[in-house]
């Protein structure tokens, strides 16, 4: 779990929870189970609706991961520099046959990679792994990034279903308001509920999920394009520094990737 995460969003939830221990005791006011299960059951059954179910079932999986490390941290895009242009020197070394083994090793590991590499070994020109490989990033970060526009679905449904909860808790109250009308009060504080729960569960989980998952997808995208790059550059036999050089482009400079500083094996 990524400890910076739960810091800010355990600061932040005691910010929010203080403001309402500044206004009132009565906290047990703001339970109200039948509306939550309004908001979260509507909004579940018009995604379900709207969505392919194993989609729905990717897009909530993302709101448990914004609680934990990421898969591609930015220290990692040296590393990917630094394992093509040793793949850059085996080819100058050994030949194509060189490489091989690595699609082997990388099939169970990342198959992007292995995809990759597996079309320099193949001997394609660098044109044409470029634009197979350009092809795989982009269909890979449509199809990853479906379940973010489910999150932002969900977001904007639920203080719609918020609004019927509340809707659904004053037509109660109207009802039973000629048999105690001193309740009227209680009453619509639990039908206003329904809307609070809705404005919570899209601008507290759900937006925030979706702006994190597409952050993540456009990391994992960029080092994808980053990768590809080098592997076209291999395909076309290019010099490992000049493959340092093209790679580092593409990078910040505090994390540039140097040959010449790089352990001797």
């Amino acid at each position: 779990m990524s400890l910076p995460t739960v810091i800010g969003f355990t600061l932040s939830l005691l910010l929010f929870l203080g403001a309402i221990v500044e206004s009132t005791t009565n906290y047990k006011i703001f339970l109200h189970l039948t509306g939550f299960l309004m908001v979260v059951g509507g909004t579940l059954a018009a995604t379900n609706v709207g969505f392919e179910a194993r989609y729905v079932k990717q897009a909530l999986g993302n709101i448990k991961a914004i609680f934990f490390s990421p898969k591609m941290a930015r220290g990692m895009l040296t590393n990917e520099v630094a394992r093509v242009i040793r793949w850059g020197y085996m080819l100058q070394k050994n030949g194509i046959q060189a490489l091989e083994s690595d699609v082997k090793s990388l099939k169970n590991q990342d198959a992007f990679l292995a995809y990759g590499v597996s079309l320099v070994v193949s001997g394609y020109t660098g044109e044409e792994v470029r634009h197979m490989l350009e092809n795989q990033v982009e269909t890979t970060f449509q199809r990853h990034t479906v379940s973010v526009e489910i999150l932002k679905y969900m977001a904007s449904n639920a203080p719609a279903f918020g609004m019927m909860a509340t809707l659904v808790g004053l037509v109660i109250m109207l009802d039973n308001m000629g048999d105690d009308p001193s309740k009227l009060g209680p009453g619509m504080a639990v039908g206003l509920l329904g809307t609070l729960y809705g404005v919570l569960f899209a601008r507290l989980i759900l937006m925030p999920a979706a702006e994190k998952a597409h952050q993540r997808e456009s990391i994992i995208r960029f080092r994808n394009m980053l990768v590809a790059e080098g592997l076209v550059l291999l395909a076309e036999r290019r010099s490992p520094r000049f493959i340092q050089d093209a790679m580092n482009s593409y990078l910040d400079p505090a994390i540039h990737f140097d040959i010449d500083k790089a352990p001797k094996k």
